[in-house]
């Protein structure tokens, strides 16, 4: 008979409260980055990996897939959640691109803060603040969880 492995505990949700940070992460992107991604998703747009592709659609350089950025940005609340099952809905919008220098690649900082308490369903919104080069990348990006 198989072994049941139970979920790790949630955090408290009664020790909670509105503005808590309850995750930050800083997370690096290289090329090789969006070459493993690209093989992984199968997103192969040669703007994620060819200067002179991106250049000649009028892009300011390689981007890092949209899809990879929202990945990278949930994690945190993911790992503060202590299951995947407990994120019930995670919604973003794009509003800048994250150019991937060959060289130094591209440094994502994610800020996961508590925005709101849904006391009756034991739900938290997590508000993310997901920059590159101090500008917003993803706008209203909230993940609700679920700690019920």
């Amino acid at each position: 008979m198989p072994e049941t492995v139970a979920a790790p505990a949630a955090p408290d949700f009664d020790a909670l409260a509105v503005g808590d940070i309850v995750a930050e992460r800083e997370f690096h992107l290289t090329r090789d980055s969006l070459v493993r991604y690209a093989g992984a998703s199968g997103d192969f747009n040669p703007i994620h990996y060819r200067d002179d592709v991106a250049a000649s659609v009028g892009l300011p350089g390689v981007l890092a897939h949209g899809m990879l950025t929202m990945g990278l940005a949930v994690q945190p609340v993911v790992d503060w959640a202590g299951d995947p099952a407990r994120v019930a809905d995670y919604q973003v919008r794009f509003t800048r691109p994250v150019v991937v220098d060959p060289e130094t690649g591209a440094d994502v900082s994610v800020t996961a803060k508590v925005g709101q308490l849904d006391a009756e369903a034991r739900a938290v919104r997590v508000d993310l603040t997901v920059s590159f080069e101090g500008a917003t990348v993803l706008g209203k990006a909230q993940v609700r969880v679920v700690l019920a």
